[in-house]
């Protein structure tokens, strides 16, 4: 049964990075649609990216070119650099895997990302 497990969140000040990673116990990972979505208090679930098996990646209009979706099917690991950090990025960050992509998909337990000065 697949599982996820996410890491690197925390406290930054605004302008600052992160480095999410999420490890994903899954015997189709190279095959699987890979997704970071993120939940605001108050807000609703949004997509922050997503990344195919062939590494193509779409982005959240918000994002603005400040975060990079990668996977490295040889750790199972998706990870999602984000820079230039702003309090609106405050929120708790989900690793999403989809295999086949026409299933709903299974979620991490998430990570906080706080962005305070």
């Amino acid at each position: 049964q697949e599982h996820l497990v996410e890491s690197g969140g925390g406290l930054v000040q605004p302008g600052g990075s992160l480095r999410l990673s999420c490890v994903v116990s899954a015997s189709r990972f190279s095959f699987a649609v890979l997704g970071w979505h993120r939940q605001a208090p108050g807000k609703e679930r949004e997509l922050v990216a997503v990344i195919n098996s062939a590494g193509s990646a779409v982005y959240g209009d918000f994002v603005n070119g400040r975060f990079i979706i990668s996977r490295d099917n040889s750790k199972n690991t998706v990870y999602l650099q984000m820079n230039n950090l702003q309090p609106e990025d405050t929120a708790v960050y989900y690793c999403h895997y989809r295999f086949p992509a026409s299933t709903p998909g299974i979620w991490g337990q998430g990570t906080q990302v706080n962005v305070s000065s």
